[in-house]
């Protein structure tokens, strides 16, 4: 009787060997940069494109964990990282701006900017990595791919900072100023500190643009400008352009005997700058007004419409008294009575009933 053999079965290693082939050498063409690592976080691919996006060679890399080392100084997870360690609370600690769950709800996308140190230059990057498991739901690779968005956020950024500065001073302009005094007065009123307000005015300007021309008038305004912005020290000062020739200064936390200091020293540094003027009725150099405001908003004070309103009545006052002063708005009174004035005489100087 013949022996019956039995062929065995094929296989399917060798089908497996095949497509894991082929993943490899579809993903080390990509035009997308792409690396993978496994579970011990070793880099197992490391495609072209991810060598020409970090000048980092794939012979560096690959065997190791030292795939960080391609975007970043000191040692940190890249987002793969995270996805292999499982440990998505790290998220906000590295990518602060932009962290974000996957839209499949398994893997990571987040945006940052890289230093990367074989380039020599920073990159604004997006990022998305994701897990690979088998068909036990081990986890066998993390795919992390990049993409470079540096060109686009430059651009958003410069846009941002043409909305929120002045074109001719480099100041914050008007609406950056608007924004930030009612955030700061909001502050003020949660934390009862006072939020005090300088209006800065150019003295004759006018007079100056006739006598000296527009461009003389715009370096003019720039030199005062930097001597304002070297005023906002604190990191929530904010000095700006409020209009024309007119700047305003925001000290949040400041009471107005430090505030009217800061104004004193303003004009002073403006008046060594020894800007000629010269114009029939004005001085022989570039004087400024200073008007100046401090409060601690209570409940009822819903708007800092009475803090903008004290400030330019004090710079008003300045004007009137003879500009090159500074006049704070508690001590107008003072003020008009050490010059035998009354201010109710002066028009738009009624002593105000909310101030």
């Amino acid at each position: 009787m013949t022996k019956l053999v039995k062929t065995p079965a094929k296989t399917p290693a060798k089908t497996v060997d095949v497509a894991d082939s082929y993943a490899v050498r579809l993903m080390q063409h990509l035009v997308v940069p792409t690396f993978v690592i496994d579970p011990k976080r070793r880099v197992v691919i490391w495609n072209k494109a991810c060598e020409r996006l970090t000048g980092v060679a794939a012979a560096e890399v690959i065997g190791t964990t030292k795939h960080w080392q391609a975007f970043y100084e000191t040692k940190r997870p890249c987002l793969a990282d995270l996805v292999a360690l499982d440990q998505p609370e790290q998220l906000p600690e590295f990518y602060p701006e932009y962290a974000a769950r996957g839209h499949n709800g398994l893997g990571f996308s987040a945006e940052n900017w890289c230093v990367m140190p074989k380039l020599g230059s920073q990159l604004y990057l997006a990022i998305d990595a994701g897990p690979i498991h088998d068909e036990a739901g081990n986890l066998i690779a993390v795919v992390e791919t990049l993409r470079d968005l540096t060109d686009q956020k430059r651009a958003e950024m410069a846009l941002k900072e043409l909305a929120t500065k002045d074109g001719l001073t480099g100041l914050s302009n008007r609406r950056s100023f608007d924004q930030m005094l009612m955030s700061e007065w909001a502050r003020a009123q949660r934390t009862q500190k006072p939020l005090a307000l300088l209006f800065v005015d150019v003295d004759h300007f006018k007079l100056f643009n006739d006598k000296h021309g527009h461009q003389s008038g715009d370096e003019c305004l720039r030199a005062i400008a930097r001597v304002v912005s070297r005023h906002a020290m604190r990191p929530l000062d904010l000095a700006s352009r409020y209009g024309g020739e007119e700047f305003a200064l925001i000290l949040p936390e400041m009471r107005s005997d430090d505030a009217c200091a800061i104004a004193e020293e303003i004009r002073h540094a403006v008046m060594a700058l020894r800007i000629t003027h010269g114009a029939d009725g004005a001085g022989d150099h570039v004087t400024l007004s200073v008007g100046v405001a401090s409060h601690v908003p209570g409940e009822a004070d819903g708007t800092p419409n009475g803090l903008l309103g004290a400030a330019d009545q004090a710079l008003y006052a300045a004007k009137r008294l003879g500009r090159n002063r500074v006049i704070c708005s508690e001590r107008m009174l003072a003020e008009f009575a050490g010059l035998g004035l009354d201010m109710a005489s002066v028009p738009g100087l009624a002593p105000r009933k909310s101030a």
